[in-house]
């Protein structure tokens, strides 16, 4: 049988890191092999991406090159990893897929939806997770606890303007698709997981 895809996706901040471990060791304990991938990275290729991306030029990054960074470097976990592990009835838990873009490139820096729908018909082909837990964090606290992780990188010093048209883009598309789970990741962690776990639970049954 076929695997599953559950893509964990917020803002800086949000938890997503806990999270994750949380997701891999409630499928574990279900009996499911897990994969864990992250974007942009997954592969040598797609990390070395990662690192492009993330990096403090000191010319104008493009909107429209940042944007396709992405898209290559998911298009290269998909293929070499995603793709063969659900084949393969393994589930794959993901750091990041295409709702980040959706957000961070088309709300957070404007990019218009004709542009991001041509790259994602180009990369995913209609590829979509199964299910998406969505991190809900308030750009400021959010931005906070990344600075209390230590430097910050390019993207994380995108400006709190940036972070606040990411997050209602976020919510606009999981207001949209009854595939995403919102969590509210304001409040205490251990209220955060208990959520993510009812969820989980649920969705495994």
């Amino acid at each position: 049988m076929r695997g599953k895809f559950i893509v964990v996706e917020g803002l800086e901040g949000a938890g997503k890191s806990s999270v994750i471990q949380l997701v891999v060791e409630a499928l574990e304990a279900a009996g499911k092999t897990v994969v864990t991938t992250r974007e942009p990275g997954g592969t040598p290729m797609a990390e070395s991406i990662r690192e492009c991306v993330k990096h403090p030029w000191e010319e104008q990054v493009a909107e429209e090159t940042e944007l396709m960074l992405m898209y290559a470097a998911r298009r290269q976990l998909l293929v070499n990893r995603i793709f063969p592990a659900l084949e393969q009835g393994q589930w794959v838990v993901g750091d990041r897929h295409e709702l980040s873009s959706l957000a961070y490139q088309g709300g957070g820096r404007k990019i218009n939806q004709a542009t991001m729908q041509a790259l994602s018909d180009i990369t995913l082909q209609g590829f979509t997770p199964d299910l998406t837990l969505y991190l809900d964090v308030d750009p400021q606290t959010g931005l906070e606890r990344a600075r209390g992780r230590g430097e910050l990188d390019r993207i994380e010093l995108s400006g709190l303007a940036f972070f606040e048209r990411t997050r209602a883009r976020y919510l606009e598309l999981a207001a949209r698709d009854e595939r995403i789970i919102t969590i509210d990741a304001n409040q205490p962690m251990a209220q955060v997981h208990q959520a993510v776990s009812a969820q989980l639970q649920a969705y495994i049954r």
